[in-house]
């Protein structure tokens, strides 16, 4: 039990320590104030784009919780599930570990409207799923397009992908929607069971996660300059690697691992410019969303006290 409690938060300390040193090397020369220099170049239209692709971004997450009931066949307003889903998602992307992270603020906010835990399991699965759909379905898309984009990471990751991989991982998200429309039998674990979504759920997995991915790969993207900047399509298939190997390492925020792959995978770009972005992205997308989460959660529970507080005698 201690074990499996610290084992998570070690390694993704261990990852960061690891991709900080590497980032290191990447950068070596690199000063704080070339970065203050970036920063100052990102013009006002920049930032405005930037924070857009964020509204679109956390906008798409709460359409995750969206179908997630729908599929539940539960009703809740759509107003509770925007603030939940953003509170999960907000706290989860910044201390990691973020289906569990997630689970709790959903736990807490879901039983409230009277779902189950049971019920709640099951919509956090739906979440993660959605996000992993949208993630192949991108990646699958983006090595069709830009087959040659797994070579940029050659000197840090052991990824050999192609246009082969991709039209795979298109093939596979194309054998869920005909799961889907052939009504297959709900997934069935022990005592969980998971309902396989309607076909109208899936069309709108599929618009609703790519979206939420596109928004945050957008802000990254609207910031950086037009020098050596190899366009949309390449930005997103760098930051569906990075994003994934973040989540994956369970490093809080992604910290180092994003950077190491954005530099690594940028060459042309200067890394000055590369990590200003990057401060832009946690800025908008970790940093302010994390801040309001926790303001969140305090009124949340001060509401809980308060409704099962005895009446005054």
């Amino acid at each position: 039990m201690k074990f499996s409690k610290y084992f998570w938060p070690v390694v993704g300390l261990v990852t960061i320590c690891f991709s900080i040193w590497l980032l290191l090397g990447e950068v070596r020369g690199l000063s704080i104030d070339e970065i203050g220099e970036s920063l100052d170049r990102i013009s006002a239209t920049q930032w405005m784009l930037a924070f857009m692709s964020t509204l679109v971004a956390y906008a798409a997450l709460a359409g995750y919780d969206r179908i997630a009931l729908q599929n539940l066949g539960r009703s809740v307003g759509w107003l509770f599930i925007t603030v939940t889903s953003f509170t999960a998602y907000a706290l989860s992307h910044n201390v990691g570990a973020s289906v569990f992270s997630g689970a709790v603020v959903r736990y807490r906010a879901y039983t409230s409207k009277g779902l189950t835990g049971s019920e709640v399991g099951g919509l956090v699965a739906i979440c993660s799923f959605t996000f992993a759909l949208g993630t192949i379905l991108l990646m699958g898309l983006v090595l069709v397009l830009k087959p040659g984009i797994a070579e940029r990471f050659v000197d840090v990751m052991p990824v050999k992908a192609s246009t082969t991989t991709g039209i795979i991982l298109l093939a596979l998200v194309g054998l869920y929607v005909l799961g889907s429309l052939l009504h297959l039998k709900p997934l069935k674990i022990r005592s969980f069971q998971l309902a396989y979504p309607r076909p109208e759920l899936v069309a709108q997995q599929l618009v609703i996660g790519p979206l939420e991915l596109i928004g945050a790969a957008g802000i990254i993207y609207f910031v950086l300059p037009e020098a050596g900047n190899p366009g949309f399509i390449v930005v997103l298939g760098i930051f569906l690697i990075s994003f994934s190997a973040a989540l994956i390492s369970h490093a809080p925020g992604g910290l180092g691992v994003l950077e190491l792959l954005f530099v690594t995978g940028l060459p042309d770009m200067d890394h000055a410019d590369v990590i200003a972005a990057l401060l832009v992205f946690r800025l908008f997308y970790l940093i302010v969303p994390f801040a309001m989460a926790l303001i969140v959660i305090v009124l949340f529970e001060r509401s809980q006290l308060g409704r099962h507080a005895p009446p005054p005698g």
